[in-house]
């Protein structure tokens, strides 16, 4: 059985197979989840990145890539690019998000991934709705999770402030 749970606290530190950078969609280091998971891990994360953008271009939003973990505990990021609030309607932002959970789920177990750390993604400069961003994600982690039950052991949501830390403890409950 999978557990699924909210911690607050800092994603480059997570102790899982992998971990979920909230990433832009060309796969440049920026700031945020993205910035803090690139300064912890290394140069050999963005060195992966250049070469999966040279490769393909930008990814769209809902995508995900994976890459080394670098110097983090997580042996793999899985780099998943969350829609800008305001961009496009908000079914297809909901949409977008909920493709970033399935999709960074599907890329994790395809790589021997048992346990995963996601951030609270697009919620911070991209403004997704913070309740809206909790419920499309655990809707999307618990529908994943119904459909592959063996897949993973550990599914955590590793919230950076009290505020989504008490909206995602909520709605797990």
């Amino acid at each position: 059985m999978t557990s699924i749970r909210a911690v607050k606290g800092d994603i480059t530190e997570a102790n899982v197979d992998a971990v979920v950078n909230a990433a832009n969609r060309h796969l440049i280091p920026g700031g945020g989840v993205d910035g803090a998971i690139h300064a912890a891990g290394g140069p050999a994360i963005a060195a992966e990145t250049r070469k999966i953008r040279a490769e393909r271009g930008e990814i769209a939003s809902g995508e995900a890539v994976i890459t080394t973990g670098g110097d983090l505990q997580a042996k793999r990021v899985i780099h998943t690019a969350g829609p800008i609030w305001g961009e496009v309607t908000d079914y297809g932002a909901v949409q977008d998000l909920a493709a970033c959970y399935h999709n960074s789920l599907d890329l994790a177990a395809a790589n021997a991934c048992r346990s995963i750390a996601f951030p609270n993604i697009s919620t911070g400069v991209y403004r997704f709705p913070l309740r809206l961003a909790a419920e499309t994600a655990i809707g999307a982690v618990k529908t994943w999770v119904e459909t592959n039950p063996s897949a993973m052991d550990e599914i955590v949501f590793v919230c950076f402030n009290d505020e989504n830390h008490s909206i995602y403890e909520e709605l797990l409950d």
